[in-house]
């Protein structure tokens, strides 16, 4: 059962809100197998684990298939790496010495991370076993195009963590992710309206400019935010 506060996800969901692939959610959270070359043409096997122990890992209703809000907050987080060609090696090193250093499960959505994220980072990559000095320049340049200003926008912190997001990439806060309302699914700051539940009604009530106006009065909520919703959901579909 989902815990007030925590959020709840399905791989699937958490994937499209980070604009990331599921198979790659997927690898990240629990883990992979892959093999490497042996003697005389021989391959080995072995068994990458999860980054992380996501926050419902160990509730049976859920099988491990769900994860909270801080899980995805620091997959976002993940894939900002991965997506400028960070081994997942040095990531879970940087994991590693981040949760160390802070002394918390999800140290990616902490507001320490910020300003000692890039000693964290340096320090994984030259523990990294195979990282190469030609790489660490280029890493150090890939570092300065993750951990900017934008990566951080639309996040509000209490107490130096992570408590609810503003995804629009158009910067509004109309929507909002909160874990404590609506088990944190996307939904209007204001009236907690799902934006699926507009998304669905508008494309029930035929998915033109009039179903807007029908939309907002059957949710008695202001035109441009069901307007909001809809641009939004349509971009979470397409990713």
């Amino acid at each position: 059962m989902a815990d007030v506060g925590l959020g709840v996800y399905t791989l699937p969901e958490a994937a499209r809100l980070i604009h990331a692939e599921a198979r790659l959610v997927r690898r990240w959270l629990k883990g992979y197998r892959h093999t490497h070359p042996g003697a005389e043409g021989a391959r080995t096997a072995s068994f990458s684990p999860p980054l992380w122990a996501t926050q419902y890992a160990s509730d049976p209703d859920f099988g491990g298939e769900a994860i909270g809000f801080l899980d995805l907050l620091e997959l976002r987080v993940v894939k900002s790496f991965v997506d400028v060609g960070v081994s997942l090696q040095v990531v879970r090193r940087c994991l590693e010495q981040a949760r160390s250093m802070f002394g918390t499960s999800h140290p990616l959505t902490s507001t320490q991370f910020r300003t000692d994220g890039r000693t964290i980072y340096l320090q994984s990559l030259r523990e990294a076993e195979g990282a190469e000095l030609l790489d660490l320049k280029s890493l150090q340049y890939a570092f300065k195009t993750i951990i900017k200003p934008s990566l951080f926008a639309g996040i509000d912190y209490e107490g130096g963590q992570a408590r609810r997001w503003f995804p629009s990439e158009h910067h509004s806060k109309v929507i909002v992710i909160d874990p404590e309302r609506q088990f944190g699914k996307p939904m209007l700051t204001e009236s907690a309206v799902p934006t699926r539940a507009l998304h669905d009604t508008f494309k029930a009530e035929g998915g033109d400019k009039p179903a807007m106006a029908v939309v907002a009065r059957l949710f008695e909520v202001p035109l441009k935010h069901v307007q909001a919703a809809v641009r939004f959901e349509d971009e979470l579909q397409a990713a």
